[in-house]
């Protein structure tokens, strides 16, 4: 999909040399059609590569999109340059009063706290009720998407004894879901958390619909209100070497980590990794632009209930 995006970010050149289409805003200006309207809110420390991960997947679509990037204005983001922050992102306070299609919200390196120690708690939670009636579609990744089953619906988070870590098998509930259409009986997703949501803790809420489980990892993907809101606990969206970095990370740091289950080959860390996610997480996200945002949004975005 054509991505409406500043020429400057350094995702653009990034992706390029993947061979993967990105259009910026001097080409997209040029074509008189509506694009499909998506804020990020990216509460990752370091933001360029989550914006690089999020966008080679929204890339390869013949609908065109403009993307807003949105960072949290109570929290100080030291992992990013300032610099990139002023130049790229927007704060709640900008955006507010507008609507967009679509909305993605990331996770964040905080899930060992409480939801309401996290600094920005306040401000997040008044995004997540905002997004109800200002976005067509929210999809929360990881840590988010357990804030926000925590925040709408009261779903609790638990501890794990040891870190789920690495590539994990998955099947589906609902294969005639149209988010799932394409996949493969099993597909494979990566995960790297501290903490899980328990499926019988969904089964409480008739409001809410288990999708997707895995057998090791636990709860995957959570829907809500007919598709207006995707709890995806896993990281569908990570790079190949994503898991490595964060593993050879925290061994240098002499932290006490396993190395990730089914992610190198034969199992040794000296091999490159076997990537068994990316044709899953291209669907996903596809799925979910035609499926839910641009099948089910308004023309006129004031529309949104």
């Amino acid at each position: 999909m054509p991505l409406n995006i500043p020429v400057t970010l350094p995702a653009v050149e990034a992706l390029r040399t993947e061979n993967i289409f990105v259009m910026d805003s001097e080409r997209a200006s040029t074509q008189e059609i509506r694009p499909l309207k998506i804020v990020i809110l990216n509460l990752m420390p370091i933001k360029i590569t989550t914006e690089t991960d999020l966008i080679r997947l929204l890339s390869n679509s013949p609908l065109q999109i403009e993307i807003d990037f949105l960072h949290m204005e109570t929290h100080y983001s030291k992992n990013t340059p300032i610099e990139h922050l002023m130049s790229f992102y927007k704060t709640f306070d900008e955006i507010k009063r507008s609507n967009y299609d679509g909305m993605i919200i990331t996770g964040a390196p905080v899930e060992q706290m409480p939801f309401e120690e996290v600094n920005y708690w306040n401000e997040l939670t008044g995004i997540f009720d905002w997004a109800r009636t200002h976005v067509t579609s929210t999809f929360f990744i990881c840590w988010a998407a357990q804030a926000g089953l925590f925040h709408h619906y009261g779903i609790k988070k638990y501890p794990l004894e040891a870190k789920m870590f690495g590539v994990f098998e998955h099947r589906t509930f609902d294969p005639f879901n149209p988010i799932f259409r394409g996949f493969d009986d099993v597909f494979y997703v990566p995960h790297s958390r501290h903490t899980e949501i328990k499926a019988e803790d969904i089964l409480k809420h008739p409001e809410l619909t288990l999708l997707s489980e895995s057998p090791e990892s636990g709860v995957y993907m959570v829907m809500a209100r007919n598709g207006r809101e995707f709890f995806i606990t896993g990281h569908s969206e990570y790079s190949p070497l994503t898991l490595d970095t964060e593993y050879k990370r925290d061994v240098a740091k002499g932290m006490p980590i396993n190395m990730p289950q089914n992610y190198y080959r034969d199992d040794n860390p000296d091999n490159e990794p076997l990537v068994r996610w990316r044709s899953h997480a291209n669907l996903l996200f596809t799925n979910w632009l035609n499926y839910f945002v641009y099948q089910e949004t308004p023309y006129d975005l004031t529309k949104i209930q």
